[in-house]
């Protein structure tokens, strides 16, 4: 509660108001790339230097109220449920309303990806989908309709507003926000999370049909080996950890969800869930960042892993004992003496800057799910 959840971001750079200040560089989407690189990758953080200051992130707001809901379930405290509560308003008093009027959520910062550029507060399936993830937890553990309907409002959002991508009959893909066409397949995924777990709470059969066949779309271009890409398109062929973790997991809630998914996508978790615990990790949990190379070690890899293998103990029962793995790798190697997680360990440094939502939101959501499930 030190810093009341807020700090900085892996991709913050261009809040910086040095940057901001110089108009050519504002403009080109080079510049722009190259600011967030220099950032990411500097062993120092310089973003006091920079004027970049420390906000609030949505996504990692939803990720500490998933912590804190989990820690509620495994407590049954009044101080978890105060906990938990105060981030879930904080969570709804950050929302957006999307060019349909539905409920959205965005990053506190401009992001230039490869693909496209997103300025501060476009509306973004990511932070969304995890924000209607922790309203939903909120609205079954509190039966409180406050938080259900922001979530069904975020379907909306997805039906409306998200580009959609129709490629074979019964499949559909969505864009990662309002402003591009890009597929990317964890992005995607997550919708039809939102979608199947929305609709199998309020019935709607409409929503649950929308989520099947976004979940039948990333399910089919799952690779021979059981890997998936991050993305449709050639630049976005390699697999990394953690999106390989959030397909995982989306899969495992979208079968919690809907009795038929169950069935139609086991094989494709399975032979996800096999190549990535073969192919990412070291014996002692190390978390590879990629298939082929130990580094950098990454605490979102290690958060996201750990939650994933949570989720998926039901079909794993060793996975726990992996997540225990991955949770004392990254408390030994990653883990500052005043408590916070690193952002990355590389080869021959360590970036050793404390961020929100990449490192310390995952982290704390990751171990209290661990503690939750071993309960």
């Amino acid at each position: 509660m030190e810093h009341d959840y807020s700090g900085h971001d892996p991709f913050d750079a261009l809040n910086s108001r040095v940057f901001s200040s110089v108009p050519v560089m504002r403009s080109s989407r080079a510049a722009r790339l190259a600011w967030t690189q220099a950032f990411k990758r500097s062993p120092l953080n310089i973003r006091k230097l920079a004027r970049v200051p420390t906000e609030r992130n949505a996504k990692g707001t939803a990720l500490f109220a998933l912590a804190a809901l989990a820690e509620f379930r495994r407590t049954r405290t009044r101080d978890a449920e105060k906990k938990a509560r105060y981030l879930l308003d904080g969570l709804l008093a950050s929302s957006l309303q999307s060019k349909t009027g539905a409920t959205c959520w965005g990053y506190n910062f401009d992001w230039q990806s490869r693909a496209f550029f997103a300025p501060k507060g476009t509306p973004t399936v990511v932070p969304t989908a995890f924000a209607a993830h922790a309203l939903l937890e909120a609205s079954q553990e509190f039966d409180d309709e406050r938080y259900l309907k922001p979530a069904r409002s975020v379907c909306d959002f997805i039906l409306r507003d998200l580009n959609v991508t129709e490629e074979r009959e019964g499949e559909v893909c969505w864009s990662y926000s309002p402003l591009d066409r890009t597929r990317v397949f964890n992005a995607s995924l997550l919708a039809a999370e939102v979608l199947c777990s929305v609709g199998a709470l309020t019935n709607e059969e409409e929503l649950i049909d929308r989520g099947l066949r976004g979940a039948r779309y990333v399910a089919n271009r799952q690779q021979e080996s059981g890997a998936w890409a991050y993305g449709a398109d050639s630049f976005q062929s390699w697999s990394d950890n953690f999106h390989t973790a959030f397909i995982l997991t989306s899969f495992a809630r979208i079968m919690k969800a809907n009795e038929f998914a169950r069935e139609e996508f086991r094989g494709a978790l399975v032979r996800g869930l096999r190549f990535w615990q073969e192919r990412f990790f070291l014996s002692d949990g190390w978390p590879k960042y990629y298939p082929h190379s130990l580094y950098p070690a990454d605490a979102h890899s290690a958060g996201a892993a750990v939650v994933a293998l949570a989720e998926l103990s039901d079909t794993d029962p060793s996975a726990l004992d992996l997540a225990e793995k991955i949770a004392l790798w990254a408390i030994r190697h990653l883990q500052s003496g005043r408590g916070y997680f690193y952002y990355q360990r590389r080869r021959f440094y360590t970036i050793r800057t404390p961020y929100m939502r990449w490192s310390q939101s995952w982290m704390l959501y990751a171990l209290a799910r661990l503690l939750e499930s071993k309960q």
